[in-house]
């Protein structure tokens, strides 16, 4: 896949559910080689945007095209060679050990001669979850399935990745690492989406940044492009300051608090 080729485009896509809008008009271009991260507030549609942008949600109107194909046209093993996607839960039925979870996402591969060992083998290096492959998937944490469920993801290996809120479970260390792997796969020339929340680790790790606001993309541009301070405000609806990291120069977003009156310790008077 050559960078910077458009792999899925949204074609003024809009979707409801009952009464409810969920995405209004949307239209969106992820191009290889790049990581575009879709932020902004609570139910502002971006997981249902992205679950659009995977042919899981069939939109209302408008259509998505994946290499220049109507995504609805895959047939279901075709459309899983095609892309990849992460959900935010991650949960089985049945009692699967760790490793059978990761190894679930050479399915759509099967009979195709690819080295799936090796493959597989790097996921889980990638994804740091080789002591957990004797485990019960059911018995980790939550933020070890994450880790396991990325693994699964990247044993499936496609050009495209969508990834809804990959660092939700995550520590701090292992927030860096999910997204430090999501750089390498867009580096590979993959075209790698990502649901976040957290702006400040969107501008380090994206190339492109929407924004996303009562179902619609409000903004679509480069870390510093979009997430200035009055936008964010008027997006989320409270104050910040965005300043330059001093070690790398991408946007840091701070909440803006007022200065409460210290608390009174025990002992001192009031």
């Amino acid at each position: 896949m050559s960078a910077g080729r458009a792999v899925l485009v949204a074609e003024r896509v809009s979707h409801a559910i009952g009464g409810s809008t969920i995405l209004r008009n949307v239209s969106l271009t992820v191009d290889a080689g790049r990581v575009l991260v879709l932020v902004g507030p609570n139910g502002a549609g971006k997981s249902t945007l992205l679950g659009v942008l995977a042919g899981d949600v069939r939109p209302s109107s408008g259509v998505v095209r994946l290499d220049g194909r109507d995504v609805a046209s895959y047939r279901p093993r075709e459309l899983s060679r095609r892309r990849s996607v992460l959900l935010q839960s991650n949960d089985v039925s049945f009692g699967y050990t760790a490793a059978q979870v990761v190894e679930m996402g050479c399915a759509p591969w099967l009979g195709s001669g690819r080295d799936d060992d090796a493959i597989v083998a790097r996921a889980v290096a990638r994804a740091d979850v080789a002591h957990l492959g004797a485990r019960a998937y059911r018995s980790l944490s939550g933020g070890e399935r994450a880790r396991v469920s990325l693994a699964r993801v990247l044993a499936q290996d496609t050009p495209v990745v969508l990834l809804d809120e990959p660092t939700a479970a995550l520590d701090l260390r292992h927030q860096e690492d999910v997204l430090r792997v999501a750089r390498e796969l867009a580096g590979e020339g993959r075209a790698v989406v990502a649901v976040l929340h957290d702006l400040s680790l969107a501008a380090a790790y994206a190339d492109d940044i929407a924004v996303v606001a009562d179902g619609r993309t409000v903004a679509h541009g480069s870390p510093a492009e979009v997430l200035t301070a009055a936008r964010i405000e008027e997006v989320y609806g409270t104050p910040v300051a965005v300043v330059a990291d001093p070690v790398n120069g991408h946007p840091l977003v701070i909440p803006r608090r007022e200065r409460s009156q210290p608390v009174a310790r025990l002992g001192q008077p009031h």
